[in-house]
């Protein structure tokens, strides 16, 4: 018959052992904390959440630009909105001039 054994406790060290080469954080060393909520109030125009269907060869073209793609494309659509405005005043000048 064999005798019943007793688990060993696991060996504990010190908490406060010291670690010269990580000494413990103080309150000097953390300073104040800072509180961040949300965003904050835009600085620019509010922009409309939107889906579009766009093809598979302009959005990797824009991807492989880098970060920032949905930005460009909003640049691009934004000057090709502009670039027709200008056509179409130039257009409304050249019917009132020849009527």
């Amino acid at each position: 018959m064999k005798r019943a054994t007793t688990l060993k406790r696991p060996k504990t060290t010190s908490a406060k052992v010291a670690d010269r080469d990580n000494p413990p954080w103080s309150e000097e060393m953390l300073g104040s904390p800072i509180l961040r909520r949300g965003r904050g109030p835009q600085k620019t125009p509010t922009k409309v959440l939107t889906a579009i269907r766009i093809d598979a060869d302009v959005i990797a073209f824009f991807r492989a630009q880098g970060r920032g793609y949905q930005s460009r494309i909003n640049e691009a659509l934004r000057h090709a909105k502009e670039r027709g405005l200008a056509t179409r005043s130039t257009r409304a000048t050249r019917k009132r001039a020849a009527g």
